[in-house]
């Protein structure tokens, strides 16, 4: 039962024999690559490169690179189908745009993190005001979070490009009570 499925399907043409109505011979170069499961691979590749290029162009290839350089073909072929103009290069360039965009995203976002750190550290470590040191050793003595009328943290709307805190916007100011 085992020699009638695998005889048959060795007697099953390859998708590009079938499509190119043709008998598959045993040393047929489309057969390894385009098996008879899959006939729209061999059809895309067929429309955007033709049955006799390809033909060439895996007989000039080394056998261990074949599968890599159909795969190849089989990926082209499906993008110019998709889009007839950019082909694959029009995926990549998409790609390559979103990247940059992400590149950039993340490098201000790193920027505002870097900003937040050390103005964070900066407040904790070296409070500026009167209200801040008194509020700090209360903190570190034990004293309830309640009882902090300081602020160890001023949220990044209140601060300027640069990380230091916007007295125009609500800063805490030497004026500030």
């Amino acid at each position: 039962m085992a020699s009638s499925s695998t005889s048959s399907y060795t007697n099953s043409p390859c998708a590009a024999c079938k499509f190119l109505r043709r008998k598959c011979m045993p040393d047929c170069i489309f057969a390894p690559y385009f098996p008879p499961e899959e006939p729209q691979k061999f059809a895309n590749v067929h429309k955007i490169f033709g049955a006799s290029n390809v033909s060439k162009l895996l007989n000039e290839v080394h056998p261990h690179q074949r599968e890599d350089a159909v795969n190849s073909l089989a990926y082209e072929a499906e993008a110019r189908m998709k889009d007839p103009v950019y082909g694959c290069v029009g995926a990549i360039s998409v790609l390559q745009r979103q990247v940059i965009r992400l590149q950039k995203e993340l490098d201000e976002t790193n920027a505002d993190l870097v900003r937040y750190a050390s103005s964070y550290n900066h407040e904790i470590l070296l409070p500026t005001s009167q209200s801040e040191r008194s509020s700090s050793s209360r903190v570190r003595g034990g004293g309830s979070l309640g009882q902090n009328s300081g602020s160890y943290f001023s949220p990044s709307w209140n601060r300027n490009a640069y990380g230091e805190r916007d007295y125009e916007r609500g800063g805490e100011g030497e004026g500030d009570i």
